[in-house]
Formats: structure tokens, C-alpha cells, sequence
């Protein structure tokens, strides 16, 4: 079993700063890529950054310059640090990976943190 906690979350301001963190647990595993999704109220999900276990990122044009993921591979966790913050980047933020589980193939989500930017 593999678990992603997410933290980190809040109320920022419009232009304000945040850094979610996202850790894996369990025991029996590795982690290859590691993403951020969130989730707006009334939208779908969308991907907002992605990261491979050998660093190569990607980003959603939303975010580009403003959002910037980076991992601790040792610590299995993955961090999205979210600069100049607008009301539109309030969400739900779901921390996911790609695993190896005992061997097999895995997808694992975290439970989702709240991110409001509001003033």
C-alpha cells in the first residue's frame, strides 16, 4: 500500500504565496512521476505540473512562471510552490504518482487540499 498526504494548503491573498507539499508512505515501493491536479468548483480536473523522477518538468500554461514543481526523491515527496496568486488558481489540489507497489503498476491520489485565494 502507498499513501500520498497533501499539505500546505490555505487562505492566501491575491499575489500571495503558497507551497503545497505532497509525501508518500507505505512500504514495498518506488515512485516515477509525480503530479499536481486541482480541481475548481463546478470544473474538471485539470493537471497543473508534472514531475519525472529524473526532474523533467511540464506545466499547464495557467501556471507557467508563476508555479514551479520540484521533489526530494529520498523523501518520496514532491512539492508545487504557487507565486503571485490569482482567484482563479482556487481549488482543490490533488497530489498523484505513478508507483510500483510490490511490483505492480500503480496510480495513487492523494485526499485533495483546499487552496482559496481570496481578499
Amino acid at each position: 500500500q502507498v499513501q500520498l498526504v497533501e499539505s500546505g494548503g490555505g487562505l492566501v491573498q491575491p499575489g500571495g504565496s503558497l507551497r503545497l507539499s505532497c509525501a508518500a508512505s507505505g512500504s514495498m515501493f518506488s515512485i516515477d512521476t509525480m503530479r499536481w491536479h486541482r480541481q475548481a468548483p463546478g470544473k474538471e480536473r485539470e493537471l497543473v505540473a508534472g514531475i519525472t523522477k529524473g526532474g523533467y518538468t511540464n506545466y499547464a500554461d495557467s501556471v507557467k512562471g508563476r508555479f514551479t514543481i520540484s521533489r526530494d526523491n529520498a523523501k518520496n515527496t514532491v512539492y508545487l510552490q504557487m507565486n503571485s496568486l490569482k482567484p482563479e488558481d482556487t481549488a482543490v489540489y490533488y497530489c498523484n504518482a505513478d508507483a510500483i507497489v510490490s511490483t505492480i503498476p500503480r496510480t495513487v491520489w492523494g485526499q485533495g487540499i483546499l487552496v482559496t485565494v481570496s481578499s
